[in-house]
């Protein structure tokens, strides 16, 4: 199922289901009779929900069907319970670090000597405990927007970011849970844009903790335009990624290129932790998957559209609000 939720214009979530090639919404709420409230319900409610759910898809007819033309989407979860953001492309890592290098160079005299010896010293270079075991940051649930949401530049940056991303969602809960048991517990897959305010994320990093003015501003977080559940998904590590702006293709990358599979993320994070139903793992941006590395940075008025094989397009527009 192509899981959604969709707001009318009064800004209440319902649940649905993309059907007619994605043209249109089966109301899962209206076709169930209101057995189904949300998307999180089902993934809360394992393989008995989501039999309902395809049940509900099923048979949705008359006023249970929408043109997905006539609502917006939100979010599939809006908010999840949870977001893990992971580190998971040693290709992006590599990348970003190598342009961040060059431009803390600009600020020396000799730019090209001072490269040179942060390369040397392993200064913004990727870290050893990427590779150690799998790396994350906890991201702000409530700046969780979605498809055709518009970003709302911060005012504290002047260089802003966009980063391709994808995500599992959590079905059953998982507690010290082997990786091979792993997969049992994703209950589905949608598009992440972990939009970044660069100049921000620069000066806090050096604080050895997460990210958070870089990242946690309102409107930071979009997903969607859909969560396809992992029984239609089918294999994870085999889906291109590809990122746009105004329609021109930046960079793509592929997700067999995962240092850190989603199994792994699981085993880890559920070392004596409980990842409940309907949180989020994100994969981290896939090599060739933001402006860093490219050394491009978005405009006010940019849509970006991330676009995943087997899931289809995330499209935001940033918009600066007029000082």
């Amino acid at each position: 199922m192509k899981l959604v939720t969709y707001d009318t214009g009064d800004g209440i979530g319902r649940p649905g289901a993309l059907v007619a090639d994605g043209t249109r919404i089966a109301d899962l709420a209206m076709a169930s009779a209101g057995r189904i409230p949300s998307v999180l319900w089902i993934a809360e409610g394992g393989e008995d929900a989501l039999a309902q759910a395809q049940e509900a898809e099923a048979a949705a007819s008359g006023s249970a069907l929408i043109a997905r033309d006539e609502v917006r989407l939100m979010a599939p979860i809006q908010p999840p319970p949870q977001m893990r953001d992971c580190l998971c492309f040693e290709t992006h890592l590599m990348q970003a670090f190598q342009q961040a290098r060059k431009l803390r160079a600009q600020q020396f005299p000799d730019p090209a000597a001072a490269e040179r010896e942060m390369e040397e010293k392993g200064i913004l270079s990727v870290p050893q405990t990427f590779y150690n075991q799998p790396i994350y940051y906890k991201a702000n649930r409530f700046s969780v927007v979605g498809h055709d949401h518009d970003v709302i530049w911060p005012r504290y940056s002047n260089f802003m970011d966009f980063e391709l991303e994808f995500g599992v969602y959590i079905g059953k809960p998982a507690k010290d849970v082997a990786k091979e048991a792993a997969r049992d517990h994703i209950f589905g897959y949608t598009i992440f844009n972990d939009f970044t305010a660069r100049d921000a994320q620069t000066a806090e990093m050096g604080g050895s903790l997460g990210p958070a003015k870089g990242k946690d501003f309102d409107t930071a977080n979009p997903m969607g335009p859909c969560l396809v559940t992992a029984d239609e998904f089918g294999d994870p590590y085999d889906k291109m990624m590809i990122c746009r702006v105004n329609g021109e293709e930046w960079g793509r990358g592929s997700t067999s290129t995962m240092h850190w599979s989603f199994e792994q993320l699981i085993e880890h994070i559920s070392a004596s932790e409980t990842i409940h139903s309907g949180e989020f793992l994100g994969s981290g941006t896939v090599g060739n998957g933001c402006g860093l590395e490219h050394m491009r940075f978005l405009s006010p008025g940019d849509v970006v559209e991330l676009e995943v094989d087997g899931i289809g397009i995330l499209r935001n527009r940033i918009v600066k609000p007029d000082s």
